[in-house]
């Protein structure tokens, strides 16, 4: 599995967004306070859903396939399974 680095960009009052890299392709993912506690119940960081979320995708597609910039929640139009199986993780 490709090393994944995930860091904080910006904060605001109703999301968060992370710079990610992995492996040299660097991409923009913005993460909406609301969808984070539907995912998470907020008993996991932001981060870590990232991480997470971008593992989930690594295993269905090539990096290169990823989108560079979205918002978390497009990642369930393409992937119906996705919410299932984020939220059921350990964490």
């Amino acid at each position: 599995m490709e090393k994944i680095l995930v860091k904080e960009k910006e904060k605001t009052a109703d999301a968060r967004i992370f710079g990610v890299t992995i492996e040299g392709n660097e991409y923009i993912v913005t993460v909406p306070k609301e969808y984070w506690q539907k995912l998470t119940k907020a008993r996991e960081e932001p981060e870590s859903l990232v991480r997470r979320s971008f593992e989930f995708l690594l295993e269905r597609e090539p990096k290169e396939s990823i989108l560079r910039e979205f918002e978390l929640s497009v990642i369930q139009k393409y992937f119906p399974e996705y919410e299932t199986i984020i939220s059921g993780g350990n964490f």
